[in-house]
């Protein structure tokens, strides 16, 4: 599939950093004080995290933020299978080391949230606290054949017909008709940033199949202050409220966000997560 990419991404990125195996991240800094690094989510990029919102580095904290390989405009993986998490949390460690941080601020949604949590669990030393925005892992659950059959569709749809077969891949049954266009234009809008979508395909085929750690008791480890931010079900079923809320209950300093009975989510809201971010990171670097 010819690669596509938005004209934003033609410049040279911020920052480049080599991972260890080879792929370059592509990534922008931003600000001066207590770091904030932001990961985001699968089949998004950088900017789906606060959504272009620059309340943090206006807060004062040095915010760094990168595109997870094969995504936005960071290079493929040198095979289809390298996608695990893994390789994802070494990447992290790879962009840490690259800008001098020994010990950051992690914010991440969906499968920013779970590379965050793995890469806690190796390196705590590291994590001065973390946001968990909309986590979604629950070991077992995610190895059901009809949850990989439906990650499968998606990544079929997408290498068939692009952002079309994306789309017409997904399934938003369950979602008010409220959400629905909403959310069907954010996609387009998101997967339009990528300039590989046949590596995001590859991704979207790995990253389902990985598993950030192995059961949900090691959140009791980690004693970062954490936020667990999550979104009602309505207007976000596939990353459900009931999950974040286990995280929130597990983690020894943890606790739960959401937002009000039938507002959008804090998720899809920059400026509302930044301050649930520079909040959190307040606490974290006292």
């Amino acid at each position: 599939m010819r690669a596509v990419g938005s004209p934003r991404f033609g410049a040279v990125p911020a920052l480049t950093v080599t991972s260890p195996d080879g792929v370059v991240l592509a990534g922008e800094e931003a600000g001066e004080g207590s770091p904030v690094v932001l990961l985001h989510g699968l089949t998004a990029s950088r900017r789906y995290v606060v959504h272009g919102s620059r309340v943090l580095e206006r807060g004062g904290h040095r915010v760094v933020a990168y595109d997870a390989r094969g995504h936005g405009a960071s290079s493929p993986a040198p095979d289809a299978a390298a996608y695990d998490y893994a390789l994802l949390t070494a990447d992290l460690g790879a962009v840490l080391d690259d800008r001098g941080l020994d010990r950051a601020v992690l914010a991440g949604a969906s499968m920013g949230a779970h590379t965050i949590v793995g890469f806690a669990l190796d390196h705590p030393e590291r994590v001065a606290g973390m946001v968990l925005v909309t986590p979604a892992h629950v070991p077992g659950e995610d190895d059901r054949a009809d949850r990989l059959e439906a990650w499968d569709r998606l990544a079929r749809g997408l290498r068939e017909d692009g952002v079309d077969g994306f789309l017409a891949a997904s399934d938003f049954s369950t979602m008010p008709q409220q959400w629905r266009e909403t959310v069907t234009r954010v996609i387009r809008q998101r997967m339009e940033h990528h300039e590989h979508l046949d590596a995001v395909a590859d991704a979207v085929a790995a990253v389902s199949r990985s598993r950030p750690f192995a059961a949900l008791e090691e959140l009791e480890g980690l004693e970062q202050p954490a936020v667990v931010v999550g979104s009602r079900d309505a207007a976000d079923p596939t990353h459900p409220l009931r999950t974040a809320s286990t995280y929130a209950e597990l983690l020894p300093r943890g606790r739960l966000v959401v937002e009000d009975e039938g507002s959008s989510p804090l998720a899809w809201q920059g400026g509302q997560l930044s301050r649930v971010i520079a909040e959190l990171a307040a606490e974290a670097m006292r």
